[in-house]
């Protein structure tokens, strides 16, 4: 038997002034798309801001649906929005800010393991790392540089052959 220990870097910010100035644009785009996110049910708002290799900023919300497993994550609606609206153009980080109308969320809201897989593909589409700047409505915010970080040993093309 042997161990293998997967460890990653993670840089921790006590506020968004630490941010450099590219990251605070990026993350104040996601906390306004959170505004506009429709979470009847969960109450439970997240936003998301893709940074292109085209310097274009696309945004995404969470999307729910009385039907729960038809809603959609914001990182999903944001990284699909912008493969759609700029088919061809690398991502190079995206932003998730995330608040909830019943409580304060003081800790950075992470992607889900749908949002992660989706990333991950396009990392692997794109052949270098998107990095991942996440908060919640207060406290410190958590960035990490490629979703592989947070989702080691991910299923992706090439098990498909």
């Amino acid at each position: 038997m042997k161990l293998r220990r997967v460890v990653f870097d993670l840089l921790v910010y006590d506020s968004m002034d630490e941010l450099d100035q590219g990251d605070q644009i990026l993350m104040h785009e996601a906390v306004k798309a959170r505004k506009n996110a429709y979470s009847p049910y969960s109450k439970f708002n997240v936003g998301a801001a893709v940074l292109l290799d085209n310097d274009e900023i696309v945004i995404g919300n969470n999307q729910e649906n009385a039907s729960y497993p038809s809603g959609l994550c914001a990182e999903r609606v944001a990284i699909f929005y912008a493969s759609a609206k700029f088919p061809g153009i690398g991502i190079k980080a995206i932003a998730i800010s995330a608040t909830s109308k019943n409580f304060v969320v003081n800790k950075p809201a992470a992607p889900c393991g749908n949002c992660r897989q989706s990333i991950s593909e396009y990392e692997i589409k794109q052949l270098r790392p998107i990095s991942i700047i996440m908060s919640g409505e207060t406290g410190e915010i958590l960035k990490c540089n490629s979703v592989s970080d947070i989702l080691p040993l991910a299923f992706n093309s090439t098990f498909l052959g």
